[in-house]
């Protein structure tokens, strides 16, 4: 089992920026691939970002790409989501989840496949 706390949430301006970070305990943590999420009021979850357990593979979300990066420090078990140019509609609850399956070499981006939730970190950009 994999547990996962977030951080670094806050309130910010339009074009601003927030680095989150989740930090990954448990015995197999660093084999899994790590998925950030975010979910909105009133709409369904939805994929922003993930890295392999190796760091060699990388998924974003269209809406994000070239805003945010994803990245890993496995020495620490600490996956990082660097957030650039914040835009209004990134307004949200993120969450970093863990591969239920461990070394999976493809990444996938369905919520369903990660069985291991952080409590999540309010991301809210002011326009």
């Amino acid at each position: 089992q994999v547990q996962l706390v977030e951080s670094g949430g806050g309130l910010v301006q339009a074009g601003g920026s927030l680095r989150l970070s989740c930090a990954a305990s448990g015995r197999t943590a660093i084999s899994r691939s790590v998925a950030w999420f975010r979910q909105a009021p009133g709409t369904e979850r939805e994929f922003v970002a993930a890295i392999r357990w190796s760091g060699g593979l990388i998924s974003y979300a269209d809406s994000v790409k070239g805003r945010f990066t994803i990245s890993r420090d496995n020495a620490e078990n600490t996956v990082y989501l660097q957030m650039n140019s914040l835009k209004p509609e990134d307004t949200a609850v993120y969450y970093c989840a863990a591969d239920r399956r461990s070394f999976r070499v493809l990444l996938t981006t369905d919520g369903d496949e990660y069985g291991s939730w952080g409590q999540g970190t309010q991301v809210t950009v002011s326009s």
